[in-house]
């Protein structure tokens, strides 16, 4: 199987319209496409947005007996389906199932005026997410022909916080972590490039890495060490009420200037110790960047054979606390904060308790 990256991601929410408000206000994106009953979707309101290369898609229930509405009661707002792009997406589908997948939509060829756009969708092994297979024949800016319509966008001096999605952190159930890693694998093509375990005093975690050759699909995916486990994954498991995605990492070009814009449309980032600047240039050694900037805007480093790479995380996004951003610049680095997962993960923890 070959894979070209991330096409979109697709979240359920309680209420489209003002999950796009809150998206395009505190993190930049831009309404470019919607579609509802007028446009020919039935029961739902669908809402695209854009930042670079970014496509975040929010999908909410016009009546209480929809699929999202069921989606959104027992999970809260969450990612439902990660997308990814192909240059094959009927050769993919088959594939796929043949292969253990669990077929959720038969490839459908929707024709437009520019071109043509297949796309069909598969279970991806583990809770409720699904993942699409999306084959663009068409301009980037048309959507899905005939059902999503454009709309203008009022353009924006300030430069993208968001490149493109970097990698997607999902959840697990104590010990399915092999499993599933095992299962992306085995029907998506990807191997296993990193691991970590992490032990707290509270909690700890079994974490291991998936992509494909390029990286520009990743998946990064986490179980509780123990099964009595009272950290943050377990209470994610229990908020979420089972498996999804936990955040989303999208890369940027400028850590400090992208920290710096959303601070300034309030968005919250978790916060990290003194005691971790204290000691960061003899861990990592000299970088690019001012010391002093990186305390001051609670940025992370971490460095791998091949360079280093910048990392910070955004407060949870969501009501239930079960969803945030992470931004990560990479400076040739191929790693995932190996050095820092402890720092996220004790930081979760601080969050849980401040809550």
């Amino acid at each position: 199987m070959f894979w070209d990256g991330f096409d979109y991601l697709e979240m359920y929410v309680g209420d489209a319209r003002l999950a796009a408000y809150f998206y395009c206000t505190a993190f930049g994106f831009r309404l470019v496409a919607q579609a509802g009953p007028e446009t020919g979707m039935q029961d739902r309101r669908s809402l695209l947005l854009v930042q670079g290369k970014t496509r975040l898609l929010l999908t909410s229930a016009l009546t209480p007996d929809d699929a999202v509405a069921e989606y959104v009661k027992l999970h809260g707002d969450g990612l439902k389906d990660i997308a990814l792009r192909t240059p094959d997406a009927v050769g993919a589908f088959r594939e796929a199932v043949a292969r253990g997948a669990r077929p959720v939509m038969e490839p459908v060829s929707i024709e437009g005026p520019n071109g043509r756009l297949i796309r069909a969708t598969v279970a991806a092994g583990m809770g409720d997410v699904v993942h699409s297979f999306v084959q663009r024949e068409l301009p980037e800016e048309d959507f899905i022909p005939g059902l999503y319509q454009k709309v203008e966008s009022s353009s924006s001096s300030a430069a993208d916080a968001f490149v493109r999605v970097d990698h997607v952190a999902i959840c697990l159930e104590p010990d399915t972590l092999n499993q599933t890693i095992g299962f992306y694998e085995r029907v998506f093509g990807l191997h296993n490039s990193h691991h970590e375990d992490v032990e707290t005093e509270r909690s700890g975690m079994n974490s291991k890495v998936v992509q494909d050759r390029s990286g520009n699909i990743c998946f990064v995916m986490m179980e509780p060490r123990h099964r009595n486990d009272t950290g943050q994954i377990s209470e994610f498991l229990a908020l979420h009420r089972g498996p999804g995605v936990q955040h989303v990492a999208f890369l940027t070009e400028d850590m400090a200037a992208s920290i710096r814009r959303l601070r300034a449309q309030q968005v919250e980032f978790l916060e990290t110790p003194d005691a971790y600047y204290d000691v960061l240039e003899q861990r990592v050694g000299k970088l690019d960047e001012d010391p002093s900037v990186l305390r001051s805007l609670r940025i992370l480093a971490d460095r791998d054979p091949w360079g280093y790479l910048l990392q910070t995380f955004t407060r949870p996004n969501v009501s239930r606390k079960t969803l945030f951003f992470e931004l990560i610049q990479r400076k040739q680095a191929r790693g995932f904060g190996g050095a820092n997962i402890r720092a996220l993960y004790e930081a979760v923890e601080r969050e849980q308790a401040r809550s």
